[in-house]
C-alpha cells in the first residue's frame, strides 16, 4: 500500500565527540557518567518469538525513531534547538530504552573510506562562549563531523542506559529517501566528486564494515538492513519481492546474505528485516508484508538465533485502507490484515518482531482507536517496537516532541548555563506510548537493557530489575506475571601486564604511584592503562574504577581486573610523578577529543 511521502525540514543540525567517564563523577560535560558499562555483554539474541540476554532473561524493546542521519543534513534533527546531552538524558528519562536511528548507504559509504560528510553549525549564537553543545565543538571551534557526531551520540547513549540500532532509510542522503523501495540502483557523487554507483555490493560492504567497526560497543546492538521494501513507485525500476530465486531485486536473497556478512564480523548482533509490499496478491504497508517467510524464511549460515523481523504498520491518518472502513476491533484487524501479514510468527511462537513504525497524529477517532489496539496488541503478545517519531517534523505523521526549546541562565559563579527544554505531545505520550513502554508493574520504573546502567533517572538497569523486582512484582508483560533471573555481573575491561624494568611503589589503597623521571621508558604508551596497546576511553573509565573502588579495581585488588603496576604507570599522564587521579582520566580524554596532541601532558 502507499504511504504519504514524510517530508522533513531542511535544517541544520549538530555534529559531535565526546567520551563518558565512570563513578566518580567529574565535573566536566564531557565526564558526568556516574556508571558506564564497558562490559560489552548487552548483546541480545532470539530464541522462538522472544528476545533474551546472555543469560537467558526476557527482554522488551520499547523504543522510538530519531531520523536525521538519513537526510542531507547528515545529523539528528533538532540537535539545532537542543543540547544532545540534555536531549539524551530527556529520551532515557521518558523511558525510551532503544533508538532506531534512519542512516543513509552513502552516509556509511563514506565512513567506511575516511571522508564523513560534515553536518552544520550547532551554535545558533555562533559564540564559542555560548553554553549549547559545547562539548560538541572542536578545540579549534570546527564543528565536528558526521561520524564522531554518531559516535557521541552513542556515548551519550551509553551513559543514560539506552541502546540503539541503525537502519538503512535510503540508499543515498536524501530527505524523501524512503520513498524509494529498493537498497540498490540510486547513485550519489562523492566527497571525492565521483560518482558512487550504490549497488548490493555497496550496501552490503558498508554494513558489514559498521558491523566490525562497531562490534566492540554493544549500545548499537543491531542494524536494519532496509527501511521499507516497496514497489516501483518513488523511481524503482522494479517492484521489490520476496521469493526463494537468484533475482536481483529478490528482498528475501539480499537480506540473507547481507546478514551473512554482517554475522561474519560480529556474531552478537541484531539482524532486523523487514517485509515487502506485496506478495502473491496480497498487498500491506511498505515494509508491512512478512507472508513470504512462512514459505522463505530469511537462513542465515550461523543459524536465526540473531534474526527480527520488522513490520511497519500505520492507521488510517497516514493512509485509509479497506480494514479500517468498518467498526474494526483487535478481531477484524487480525482478520483482515495482521494476522497473515506479520502476527503469525508471533502467535506461532516462529520468530520475535520488532514494529519498526508505527504512530501517527491524534483525530480524535479512528487513527487513536488504530493506536490503541496496536498498542495493546502489542503489550499483550510481547511484540517489540519503535514510536515514529521522536522529532516532530514527519509531515504525516508528526512526533511525540511538540517544539524544543534551549533557554540560557546565569549561575551562582557568573557563568553561563544552558538547559533544554523538550515540549513532549503529553496526550500522544500518556494515552499512547507511555503504556507499551517496559516498566514494572507497580512501581512504574523503565526498566533498561543495559546490565549495570538505569534507564534515566527513575529508572532501573536490567539487572537491577531481575535482582530486585522481576519475582517481586514482574513488569507490564504477560499480565504482570512474575519471573526469576540471572544477572550479569561488572566485567570491566581486562588488562594485560607488559614486562617492564621500571619500578613502580603504591603510595595509597587507591591506585598512586611515584615515578621518577629517569624511570620514564621511552617506549611507554601514556595513557594505555589497562595495557591493551592502545589508548582508548577504557582506560580512562579503569582509572576512575580504580581510584572509586580500589580494593576491586586498584594495585591491591583481589581479581584480575585491577590496575596493575606497569598500567598505573601509563596512566600518569597529568603532573607526571604525582601517581594517577581523576585528572589523568580527565587528560586521557582531552587528549581523544583532540584538546591535546600528545600524552603526558606537558
Amino acid at each position: 500500500m502507499k504511504k504519504l511521502t514524510r517530508s522533513v525540514a531542511a535544517l541544520v543540525s549538530a555534529a559531535t565527540m565526546a567520551l563518558t567517564g565512570a563513578a566518580p563523577c567529574l565535573s566536566q560535560t564531557m565526564m558526568t557518567a556516574c556508571a558506564v558499562d564497558t562490559n560489552n555483554d548487552d548483546w541480545l539474541h532470539a530464541k522462538g518469538s522472544r528476545l533474551y540476554d546472555m543469560n537467558g532473561n526476557e527482554v522488551w524493546l520499547t523504543g522510538a525513531n530519531w531520523f536525521g542521519f538519513n537526510c542531507t543534513e547528515c545529523s539528528p534533527h533538532y540537535l539545532w534547538s537542543g543540547d544532545i546531552d540534555d536531549m539524551v538524558k530527556d529520551i532515557a528519562d521518558h523511558g525510551v530504552n532503544v533508538l532506531r536511528l534512519p542512516v543513509s548507504t552513502e552516509l556509511l559509504y563514506n565512513w567506511m573510506v575516511g571522508d564523513p560528510d560534515p553536518v552544520g553549525s550547532i551554535n545558533p549564537n555562533d559564540d564559542p562562549s555560548y553554553p549549547f553543545n559545547v562539548d560538541l565543538i572542536k578545540s579549534d571551534g570546527s564543528v565536528v563531523n558526521s561520524m564522531e557526531l554518531f559516535d557521541i551520540l552513542l556515548a551519550k547513549c551509553k551513559k543514560y542506559g539506552v541502546k540503539c540500532f541503525i537502519d538503512i532509510h535510503s540508499p543515498e542522503s536524501n530527505n524523501s529517501g524512503h520513498n524509494y523501495g529498493l537498497w540498490y540502483g540510486k547513485s550519489f557523487t562523492g566527497r571525492d566528486g565521483k560518482k558512487v554507483e550504490v549497488t548490493t555490493d555497496v550496501w552490503i560492504e558498508t554494513l558489514a564494515w559498521c558491523a566490525d567497526h562497531y562490534k566492540g560497543d554493544d549500545t548499537l546492538i543491531g542494524f536494519d538492513l532496509k527501511n521499507e521494501p516497496h514497489s516501483k513507485y518513488g523511481g524503482a525500476p522494479v517492484d521489490a519481492i520476496w521469493d526463494d530465486s537468484d533475482a536481483p531485486n529478490n528482498w528475501k536473497k539480499a537480506a540473507q546474505d547481507c546478514a551473512d556478512a554482517i554475522l561474519a564480523k560480529n556474531p552478537h548482533a541484531l539482524i532486523l528485516i523487514e517485509g515487502v509490499e506485496g506478495f502473491e496478491g496480497h498487498g500491506a504497508w511498505w515494509g508491512g508484508n512478512l507472508r513470504g517467510v512462512a514459505k522463505y524464511p530469511v537462513m542465515p549460515a550461523s543459524g536465526t538465533s540473531q534474526i527480527v523481523y520488522s513490520p511497519h504498520d500505520y492507521g488510517p491518518v497516514v493512509s485509509d485502507q479497506t480494514w479500517f472502513n468498518k467498526d474494526f476491533t483487535e478481531k477484524t484487524l487480525l482478520d483482515d490484515y495482521w494476522y497473515d501479514t506479520w502476527a503469525y510468527l508471533v502467535d506461532k511462537d516462529m520468530y520475535p518482531l520488532l514494529i519498526g513504525e508505527w504512530g501517527g497524529r491524534l483525530d480524535g477517532g479512528k487513527n487513536e482507536k488504530w493506536l490503541g489496539l496496536l498498542r495493546d496488541y502489542m503489550i499483550k503478545n510481547h511484540i517489540n517496537h519503535t514510536f515514529w517519531c521522536l522529532n516532530d517534523d514527519s509531515g504525516d505523521t508528526g512526533g511525540l516532541w511538540k517544539d524544543i526549546q534551549f533557554g540560557v541562565t546565569q549561575g551562582a559563579d557568573g557563568k553561563m548555563v544552558g538547559k533544554t527544554t523538550i515540549n513532549w505531545d503529553t496526550e500522544k505520550y500518556e494515552t499512547y506510548y507511555y503504556p507499551a513502554i517496559w516498566k514494572t508493574s507497580t512501581s512504574k520504573k523503565f526498566i533498561g537493557l543495559d546490565h549495570q546502567v538505569a534507564l534515566g533517572k527513575d529508572g532501573i538497569s536490567l539487572n537491577d530489575f531481575y535482582a530486585n523486582y522481576a519475582a517481586s512484582e514482574g513488569s507490564n508483560l504477560d499480565g504482570g506475571k512474575k519471573s526469576d533471573g540471572k544477572t550479569v555481573d561488572a566485567d570491566p575491561a581486562k588488562t594485560t601486564t607488559a614486562t617492564t624494568s621500571k619500578t613502580t611503589t603504591s603510595s595509597s589503597a587507591a591506585a598512586t604511584t611515584t615515578t621518577t623521571s629517569a624511570e620514564i621508558a621511552s617506549n611507554r604508551l601514556y595513557g594505555d592503562s589497562n595495557c591493551d596497546g592502545q589508548v582508548d576511553l577504557a582506560d580512562a573509565v579503569l582509572i576512575m574504577q580504580a581510584l572509586a573502588n580500589p580494593n576491586k579495581y586498584g594495585l591491591k585488588g583481589t581479581d584480575d581486573h585491577h590496575i596493575t603496576d606497569e598500567g598505573s604507570a601509563n596512566a600518569d599522564v597529568e603532573g607526571n610523578g604525582n601517581g594517577i587521579t581523576t585528572n589523568d582520566a580527565q587528560a586521557i580524554q582531552m587528549y581523544l577529543l583532540g584538546k591535546y596532541k600528545s600524552l603526558p601532558v606537558k
